[in-house]
């Protein structure tokens, strides 16, 4: 007897999402799994036009959902209003809000120039206020919402060198729990994900300039460089986070909320 394919039911299919920050990396890997799911997106990132729109040109045919695309600089808290205005006005609400937009710098605290400290506490932080800000009266609106931020393990342990990083990531998981106790008698519910060390280009570009730095086997900087903190010693898929995100944003995670999951390789067991 032939084997049958059960297929499963995209219980979030209808409903729309904005991820920031989701022109490539993990932002776009969240966007995939979203998109499989039968959800409309907007899309958000800098990168070239022709490839962004080549991006949503894709993923809107290969998903079969209506997929936009907001400029909207995070940085910028008008922008940012704006961003979210206009992602109601196209898709007729938002029921999704994954705050994923991040930027790194790293050097010594006294070297640390003033100018990166605010950027990335401006994107990595205060972007996630302006967002949850402007787009909870819209979710109280409609009586349902997932916010979502993708903080880090830097959100729950620390490393050298990177203490803008660090501290906003840290403030993410604070905002998290504060917001969630602010909507806990609604129907949204507003949770974290600190991820390790995630394969995305950025990181390949790190293995292969580490490789040429040492002078060491690409396996070997993989494991003794890049994943020297991170006991499992395997990049986590941008797809997994997707798949949390996923899971969070289903009925079985109604009563979830104010908390904060580690996809990190056992990094904060130690």
């Amino acid at each position: 007897m032939p084997t049958q394919t059960v297929e499963t039911p995209q219980i979030l299919r209808g409903k729309n999402a904005l991820v920031t920050g989701s022109t490539s990396g993990i932002g776009l890997g969240i966007a995939r799994v979203l998109a499989k799911e039968g959800v409309n997106l907007t899309l958000n990132g800098f990168g070239k036009a022709e490839e962004i729109e080549e991006l949503r040109r894709i993923l809107s045919a290969e998903y079969g959902v209506k997929v936009t695309y907001s400029p909207a600089d995070m940085s910028k808290p008008s922008d940012i209003r704006e961003m979210i205005s206009t992602s109601i006005r196209d898709h007729g609400s938002l029921d999704i809000l994954v705050n994923n937009a991040g930027i790194q710098h790293v050097s010594t605290v006294e070297e640390f120039p003033e100018e990166k400290w605010n950027a990335i506490l401006a994107i990595n932080l205060s972007s996630n206020f302006h967002a949850i800000k402007a787009v909870v009266p819209h979710m109280k609106e409609r009586g349902w919402g997932r916010i979502l931020n993708i903080a880090s393990v830097h959100g729950l342990v620390a490393s050298p060198f990177k203490s803008a990083y660090v501290a906003a990531k840290h403030g993410v998981l604070g905002l998290t729990k504060s917001v969630a106790l602010e909507l806990a008698d609604t129907a949204i519910t507003c949770n974290a994900i600190c991820p390790g060390y995630v394969r995305t280009p950025l990181v390949e570009n790190q293995i292969e300039q580490q490789a040429e730095a040492h002078k060491l086997p690409r396996e070997r900087v993989i494991r003794e460089v890049i994943l020297a903190a991170q006991p499992k010693k395997q990049f986590i898929e941008t797809e997994q986070i997707g798949a949390m995100v996923q899971f969070l944003c289903s009925p079985n995670a109604d009563a979830i909320t104010g908390s904060s999951f580690t996809v990190d390789g056992g990094w904060t067991a130690r």
